[in-house]
């Protein structure tokens, strides 16, 4: 067995141009450091910014608060019963207490403050805690405009102010702007990680859009598909939603947006002259990636794409810098949006910008920049009140329509890539395609 999972962790390395995939008690360990730095200096901080001096969630089993989920240690994959995390911050002595209301430790970095024995009602044992601190505000997972940040449920919201003494209940706040900021904001080990996960998703789809999966005229779209859902289970990987591969043509009209994510044909054939677009994301490390490229399929006696495809590319480029040029700290994303699709429209691209979050959960909390279906701005329960924060990631995702004489049509030149937004500016986590991918790779031969 030793030798099998040598050979398999090798084969993985070279398959991914030699960057390590983790064994899952070497992962579990990574996982567990970074949730004690997380919590040990990010979590005060957020406090602060927020003005929240005590946050508590509530979770029962198989019904996690996305919140509370992220704050589980590597070996718990779900809550316990009912699950009740209490952390206190004390600005002044600046310290901050990790509770847990569970008749055990939750991991090492939550302790346990319930003997059942000594207080058998799991709820009153709460409220002791609460009183011995006499907090300023109650911070509670509630919210309409953020839906990752409304994970407490009703049955516990109840539970929780029917035994809440009444002199606290005026301090009961949402705890909503502290819920996201801890979803969004990525501490500086994280970012070192999400280098290499965007690293390893650039190299599945490299690899997915070669000759060496594609056989122009017998592989269909589908295979392709299922084979990238096949490479990241073998690598021992998840992906967070199930990828997809779409073909745009001479013979085909364009279609709505949609078209390229639900609704089109499967098992398409892939031919000479197609353009490929995939849309293809991984989880690692409680981590996810989000990813759209193009490749073409020459056809035979080509050794480049089309000029129009390459000048398609660039106009997409251009959009992406007219949207990363406006990630103003501050900035609302309909703000953001705006002035990106102004100035886009103003250089003569025909843009679409729908740009969201991305890091603990692939659609995360944060800037919501548009929505393929909302080009005029999203809804304030969309999260369009929520400013642009430093050390946040998204996923860059747009497309610009060209149109394209030798097919006698218009194309959508789709791209989405992880970005990292900072004091100073943004930067792609790990570059961005500039060049298609070619079907097959070109060659040179020497000789006669």
């Amino acid at each position: 067995m030793k030798k099998l999972t040598f050979f398999l962790f090798t084969a993985f390395s070279v398959a991914l141009n030699s960057q390590q995939i983790l064994p899952e008690n070497e992962r579990a360990a990574v996982v567990d450091e970074i949730l004690a730095d997380r919590f040990n200096n990010l979590l005060p901080e957020l406090m602060d910014k927020t003005n929240i001096d005590m946050w508590i969630l509530i979770s029962r089993e198989y019904n996690e608060d996305p919140v509370l989920r992220t704050m589980l240690p590597s070996t718990w994959l779900n809550a316990r019963r009912r699950t009740i995390l209490l952390f206190y911050r004390n600005k002044t002595k600046n310290t901050i207490e990790k509770l847990a209301v569970a008749r055990y430790n939750v991991g090492e970095n939550i302790v346990s403050a319930w003997d059942k024995e000594k207080e058998p009602d799991q709820w009153k044992r709460l409220m002791q805690l609460i009183e011995e601190r006499n907090p300023s505000k109650i911070g509670l997972n509630f919210s309409k405009d953020h839906n990752i940040a409304d994970g407490l449920d009703k049955t516990d919201y109840d539970e929780f102010m029917l035994n809440l003494p009444k002199k606290y209940h005026k301090k009961v706040v949402s705890a909503e702007q502290l819920a996201v900021r801890w979803i969004e904001t990525r501490t500086e080990r994280e970012m070192i990680i999400f280098n290499q996960l965007v690293d390893i998703t650039h190299d599945i789809i490299a690899e997915a859009f070669s000759e060496k999966i594609i056989t122009p005229g017998v592989t269909t779209t589908t295979n392709v598909e299922w084979w990238m859902r096949q490479k990241v289970t073998d690598l021992g990987l998840e992906t967070w939603f199930h990828p997809t591969v779409d073909v745009q043509r001479t013979s085909e009209e364009l279609v709505g947006h949609l078209y390229s994510f639900s609704g089109r044909p499967d098992d398409m054939v892939i031919r000479p002259g197609d353009l490929l677009h995939c849309d293809f994301g991984i989880t690692y490390l409680r981590l996810n990636t989000d990813c759209q490229e193009l490749a073409y399929v020459l056809k035979p006696g080509e050794r480049e794409a089309p000029k129009f495809l390459v000048d398609g590319l660039k106009s997409g480029n251009k959009v992406q810098d007219f949207l990363t040029t406006n990630m103003v700290k501050g900035r609302t994303g309909n703000q953001i949006l705006a002035k990106a699709l102004q100035e886009a429209k103003a250089a003569g691209l025909r843009p679409a910008i729908y740009t969201h979050p991305l890091g603990l959960y692939g659609h995360s909390a944060g800037t919501t920049i548009g929505m393929w279906d909302a080009q005029g701005g999203v809804m304030k329960d969309d999260g369009d009140n929520y400013p642009l924060n430093p050390n946040t990631v998204y996923a860059i995702e747009l497309n610009t329509t060209i149109t394209v004489p030798e097919w006698q049509r218009d194309i959508r030149i789709m791209l989405e890539e992880a970005g990292f937004y900072v004091e100073k500016g943004f930067r792609y986590v790990n570059g961005r395609q500039t060049e298609l991918l070619l079907i097959p790779r070109v060659k040179s031969h020497q000789g006669n």
